[in-house]
């Protein structure tokens, strides 16, 4: 083995200064892989009893044991792991959200980011940006929600989901604490998946009934999640089209829906969610939004993937406010929720 350390030297004359850093850039994929190598052989959660060596590791999972030494060695670079010295490797803390299961865990997440119906879409992207449009239909067969819901697909459909509820759990925390429901008695989550936002409003706030709107393959879960949280009584779950209508209540929620559609077909939705609403009628949208351009935002970058892999786009709060008055809505509140997300409370005109 070469040993580096203390190793002196320059860059050759000329070398511009910022190769290192966009070189970095350039190698964000080979990171997420490595990412996505320790949350598909369940390294974290090996680790999470205590450091081990790659060989271990690798008996484990199945695994061949010098590919294992690199791929820990790697993530072990990134901060994801620990060298524990002797080809032992600890859990640091951002491994532990690696590890499947555990509050605030991006395993799921991860699994879908560098899975097959995005990693194949990104590799279009040149061409989204080109035509203005995701081109997922080109590179699965199908739009990406449409991928989901077939039936082979399911295990990548149920993956999707889990993924959208790790991201979701800080943030509907934050908008269940922060929200008044005084004078509401029924709530519809519109394409609200597992029902987990309906579902844990309705637990702070017994008074309220609570309904999810969404598509067949999808209430299913819902359903079941109901049970399990012994609130059947209270929730129901329907399976329909928030593009064709949607039931009425006296408040709705739009957690990350908006984004996943253009301005018209984002409109729809807004539109039918007005139409359905009685007088004093709500909405709660919860959305990254944009902020000042040129400054690190997550949510740009979550804008590229929306151009990628869908068919919708992040927004900032002036386009968010355009929307709302063409659909029949106003924005009275906006509040932080969890990292990167805000509430914006709605009523209508």
């Amino acid at each position: 083995m070469t040993e580096t350390t203390g190793t002196a030297g320059a860059l050759p004359a000329g070398t511009p200064p910022e190769i290192a850093d966009l070189g970095n850039m350039v190698l964000g994929a080979a990171r997420l892989q490595v990412l996505h190598a320790v949350a598909v052989l369940h390294i974290a959660d090996y680790l999470a009893g205590g450091a081990l060596t790659a060989e271990e590791v690798a008996d484990r999972a199945g695994s061949d044991p010098r590919a294992t030494f690199r791929l820990m060695r790697a993530a072990a670079s990134l901060g994801v792991l620990s060298s524990e010295g002797g080809r032992r490797f600890g859990l640091t803390g951002m491994g532990h959200l690696l590890r499947d299961g555990v509050p605030g865990s991006f395993r799921a997440f991860t699994l879908v980011q560098a899975g097959h119906a995005h990693w194949q879409a990104w590799g279009l992207f040149p061409e989204s940006v080109r035509l203005g449009a995701s081109q997922a239909k080109q590179a699965l067969g199908a739009d990406i929600f449409d991928y989901y819901a077939r039936p082979d697909h399911a295990e990548e459909a149920a993956l999707f989901a889990a993924s959208m509820a790790e991201l979701s759990t800080l943030t509907v925390q934050g908008a269940v604490a922060a929200l008044d429901v005084s004078g509401l008695s029924n709530v519809v989550d519109v394409g609200g998946a597992d029902g987990q936002f309906v579902l844990e409003l309705i637990t702070a706030h017994p008074q309220l009934r609570g309904q999810v709107l969404d598509l067949p393959h999808a209430v299913a879960r819902a359903r079941e999640e109901a049970a399990r949280r012994g609130l059947s009584d209270r929730f129901s779950a329907v399976a329909g089209d928030f593009f064709n209508a949607v039931p009425g209540a006296d408040l709705y929620l739009l957690k990350m829906v908006l984004h996943d559609w253009d301005d018209d077909r984002a409109g729809i939705i807004l539109r039918n969610c007005r139409a359905a609403a009685p007088d004093g009628g709500r909405a709660l949208v919860v959305e990254a939004v944009i902020g000042a351009s040129g400054q690190p935002d997550p949510a740009v970058l979550s804008d590229m993937t929306m151009l990628c892999a869908a068919a919708g786009m992040e927004r900032d709060l002036g386009e968010f406010d355009a929307l709302f008055a063409a659909s029949g809505w106003r924005r009275d509140q906006t509040y932080l929720v969890g990292p990167g997300y805000y509430a914006l409370e709605l009523a209508v005109t």
